[in-house]
């Protein structure tokens, strides 16, 4: 089971130094991957469903993973996850095979369909199709990636008669989320599946949710075998829990730090979470 970190481009993290820092003890720790958390605005004033205060700083995702890229040579880069239909998809394509190429092939990229009406009012995205448009935009990347003159004619998303270089190399997908349609997302479009679970049995509800997904919608070959990205929230995951994880079949065990942890805390939370693997 490989070990990973999420969400360092957020609250006390976001600067320069730390950043640096940070990726590089996390690839001395021996660290697969680190994952960049996405929010475009949050609700003002904070109402009950959001994870983060307003005035709490978090990046831009790709634009953190371009740095992290610049300053480690081993670590996996990814977003956990992209509210893709917020995105243009053509744009998004671009700013990820760019990442990639400039990486050397070390970006993964995460998905989800969001779910905070607020913030997809305010980039004038109706709620109700979100999930419609993220199952859309994934096959408009994938075209534009993919094939040799590439076209797409879509409800949300059409274009012909153009092409966008450099391609990436066998671009990886992972898909987030809980409902059944990000359940049937990940196993019709993605290569992985990422989730956040309280306890190994939130997990087991996940899991058995992918197993029926599987049932209702192709798996198509060249995506391979589904791996499972986990994080364990709102407290890291002690040894015997990651230990239960493993078995379950959990590929990719993240920790995501205590809320409100500065970056000495973060220091000591890698280092305890790296002697889980």
């Amino acid at each position: 089971m490989d070990l990973s970190v999420q969400g360092l481009n957020l609250r006390k993290t976001v600067g320069p130094a730390e950043t640096t820092r940070l990726a590089r003890l996390a690839e001395d720790l021996g660290f697969r991957g680190w994952w960049a958390s996405d929010h475009v605005v949050l609700p003002s004033p904070a109402t009950a469903d959001v994870p983060m205060n307003p005035q709490d700083p978090i990046l831009d995702p790709l634009v953190h993973l371009s740095f992290v890229a610049a300053v480690t040579e081993r670590l996996q880069l990814g977003t956990a996850i992209v509210i893709l239909p917020q995105r243009n998809p053509l744009v998004l394509a671009k700013q990820v095979a760019s990442l990639d190429h400039l990486s050397g092939g070390r970006f993964a990229l995460g998905v989800g369909a969001g779910y905070l009406e607020p913030e997809m009012t305010a980039v004038g995205v109706p709620m109700a199709e979100r999930g419609a448009r993220t199952d859309e935009y994934l096959d408009a990347m994938h075209a534009l990636w993919t094939q040799p003159s590439p076209s797409f004619d879509g409800k949300f998303a059409k274009f012909a008669n153009v092409d966008a270089h450099p391609k990436p190399a066998g671009q990886r997908i992972v898909v987030g989320g809980h409902s059944p349609a990000a359940y049937r997302r990940a196993v019709s479009r993605g290569h992985g599946w990422f989730g956040v679970a309280g306890s190994a049995d939130d997990l087991r509800r996940s899991l058995d949710g992918l197993r029926k997904a599987a049932d209702q919608v192709e798996r198509p070959e060249r995506l391979g075998r589904l791996r499972v990205h986990l994080v364990q929230s709102p407290t890291p995951p002690t040894r015997a829990e990651a230990e239960v994880y493993r078995e379950l079949g959990v590929d990719e065990l993240v920790l995501f730090p205590t809320e409100g942890a500065g970056p000495a805390e973060i220091t000591r939370e890698m280092e305890e979470f790296s002697k889980l693997g």
